[in-house]
């Protein structure tokens, strides 16, 4: 992470399994959602009262990405850490679109209410490749533009 950059932790539950996309150049991309509910406890009722979610759109690379759609499921409790990134692109029409992304450097399941196995793998982590960025307009020769998100 550099300098001045926002980080996040978000704990959550998954809103559907991983997307696993790859790249023109091969590398992995998952896409997901995490929904964050807060709940708070009513004395008077005795009762747990759900608040208002706030959902989370994340994507993780790599060796991440890979790991994380073979290990998570909707509605698993992730504990996920990354960077706030906003996204700008153009639709076909010409209209700016402007969305923020939580751009996931650590994810795991929560212990909270279940118990997990972990199968530790250490390979080597490949350098980010040129023309991974699927934002970056000049990846596709500045021809590919998106009414939608790449994710």
């Amino acid at each position: 992470m550099s300098f001045g950059e926002t980080s996040i932790t978000v704990i959550g539950n998954l809103t559907a399994d991983p997307e696993l996309k790859f790249t023109p150049s091969g590398a992995a991309l998952a896409k997901f959602t995490i929904a964050a509910t807060p709940r708070t406890y009513d004395k008077d009722s005795g009762k747990w009262t759900d608040g208002t979610a706030t959902f989370f759109r994340c994507a993780a690379w790599r060796q991440l990405a890979e790991h994380a759609a073979d290990s998570l499921t909707k509605g698993s409790r992730v504990v996920a850490h990354g960077r706030i990134r906003q996204h700008d692109w153009k639709t076909d029409q010409g209209e700016n679109r402007s969305m923020l992304v939580l751009e996931v450097d650590e994810i795991g399941a929560s212990l909270r209410f279940t118990t997990v196995t972990v199968n530790a793998k250490r390979p080597a982590q490949p350098a980010p490749a040129a023309g991974d960025d699927a934002w970056d307009p000049s990846a596709s020769g500045g021809k590919e533009q998106r009414d939608e998100p790449p994710f």
